[in-house]
């Protein structure tokens, strides 16, 4: 399931397939509603799905995502949706606490309409109140419904009758006494559930930027299907595409490459801007690639592997090398729970934009359980402190060539090559006049820089002036001290 819409408007039909409409990308292949005397909800599917929402019928419920143990969660159902609805008839808000999956949904009952959202956000959603309820994946479908949304926070659902309450929170105070060789493997093993729970989907591709993140995340679903296609772009000459080749010849991937010019990347900033909804400096910078990326992978699969959620759940920002021991756990999980409108937007975004689903299985949550209980000294290198996400590292030791294994960070952008090519572009068309007058934004905050103000203007003309700014996320910058 690729994207929602609903409304407990009664007669909104038209309307709900309007907003249908503005999000269609999500899942070209075909859609349905469902209409009720107290609201509409409406879905999209991909490809590979439609044959069975084709001869199906399902209940009043509507998701975007998937849910893998939906068969444990009601036995005889037929379908996720038909489980959803029986588990949550049966049990309330509660059933979500055994949801294994990343997801948004929405459930239309007698009350009124009922959604939630998964513990990280994977899965976007947003809604607006009043008087009545409006939901949809994406907020250029707002624009079609005439609300100006929130984003419905994740770990959380939201009932129009009974109103918000969190059902799931994160933590990292408890901490594994174990010894780092039997976290190395207990991680490998996680992860490699966790690959494995989506191929049935039809997953076989993955972005493969030649990072650690996405090189493991690679290597281990080759391991589990018979064909891999690996996706890398960047720039003529970036390290990106050295360490992608190399990651895919020893992995035995079929390896796709793609080198934009300084004019491609040009040209496709309206569109990014308008699947993004963001106008975030460095989330646009990194956006850039990973749209191109989401197009070249869509012509292979329906599905795409990403390694998004490692920098964060194991430390792999440079930064945080001089954040105190006592500290890091803490900052690392409020790093995690920033991912849902910056990072996972990018992905989300960039892959829906062009059909494609991606699935991220560090944030699966037997991994991010794991993840959170790791003590910190394992992260950072326990000899020097200075190596980032040393336990990753240690958990794919024999499986990654030697040089890829221990490759530094680098950015998205900076390693396909973007780094400076868009402030440089930004300065060719924004003056230091027009920064001064404009810098401020409707709900008091400041654009970063001439290439922020650029994007704000591109962000404008779609999705005008909010009074709001809270759907927008704002990539957190590194602290000064920690």
């Amino acid at each position: 399931m690729s994207g929602i819409v609903g409304s407990t408007a009664s007669s909104c039909t038209n309307q709900i397939l309007s907003a249908l409409g503005a999000i269609r990308h999500r899942g070209p292949a075909g859609s349905r509603v469902v209409e009720k005397p107290w609201g509409t909800l409406a879905q999209l599917w991909t490809s590979d799905q439609a044959t069975r929402f084709q001869t199906a019928t399902e209940p009043a419920v509507v998701m975007d995502g998937q849910i893998h143990n939906w068969r444990d969660l009601s036995p005889g159902a037929t379908s996720p949706l038909e489980a959803v609805a029986r588990t949550y008839e049966a049990e309330g808000p509660e059933f979500l606490l055994r949801v294994d999956g990343q997801f948004a949904l929405a459930i239309m009952d007698s009350e009124g309409v009922f959604l939630a959202r998964d513990p990280l956000g994977v899965v976007p959603l947003y809604f607006a109140t009043g008087d009545v309820t409006c939901f949809a994946s994406e907020v250029k479908a707002f624009l079609k419904l005439g609300n100006e949304p929130t984003e419905l926070p994740p770990g959380h659902y939201y009932h129009s009758r009974h109103g918000l309450a969190s059902y799931a929170e994160l933590d990292c105070d408890e901490q594994l006494d174990a010894s780092p060789e039997d976290l190395a493997v207990g991680l490998r093993h996680r992860l490699v559930r966790a690959i494995g729970k989506p191929l049935s989907e039809g997953v076989a591709s993955a972005w493969l930027s030649g990072g650690l993140d996405s090189s493991a995340i690679a290597a281990l679903a080759q391991q589990q299907t018979s064909e891999l296609h690996t996706f890398a772009i960047g720039l003529e000459g970036a390290p990106d595409l050295e360490f992608a080749g190399v990651v895919a010849g020893f992995i035995g991937s079929r390896h796709h490459e793609h080198r934009p010019t300084r004019k491609d990347l040009v040209e496709i900033l309206p569109q990014v801007i308008y699947h993004l909804e963001s106008f975030d400096a460095l989330l646009v910078r990194s956006s850039m690639v990973n749209f191109l990326a989401g197009k070249m992978a869509s012509d292979y699969a329906p599905v795409v592997f990403s390694g998004e959620g490692s920098d964060e759940l194991f430390a792999g920002y440079d930064y945080l090398q001089g954040v105190t021991a006592s500290h890091l756990a803490e900052e690392l999980l409020d790093l995690t729970l920033r991912l849902h409108n910056t990072a996972l937007q990018r992905v989300d975004r960039c892959s829906r934009a062009h059909g494609l689903r991606a699935y991220l299985p560090f944030l699966d949550r037997e991994v991010v359980s794991l993840a959170l209980r790791i003590p910190t000294r394992y992260k950072l290198s326990p000899a020097t402190g200075m190596e980032s996400k040393w336990i990753l590292r240690a958990a794919m030791e024999g499986l990654l060539p030697s040089d890829v294994l221990h490759r530094p960070k680098a950015k998205f952008w900076e390693g396909a090559g973007v780094e400076q090519l868009l402030a440089d572009a930004a300065e060719e068309i924004v003056s230091d006049a027009d920064l001064k007058r404009e810098q401020k934004l409707p709900d008091g905050s400041l654009l970063q820089s001439k290439e922020e103000l650029l994007y704000y203007r591109l962000f404008r003309e779609t999705f005008g002036d909010f009074e709001s700014l809270e759907v927008v996320g704002r990539t957190k910058r590194v602290p000064t001290a920690v």
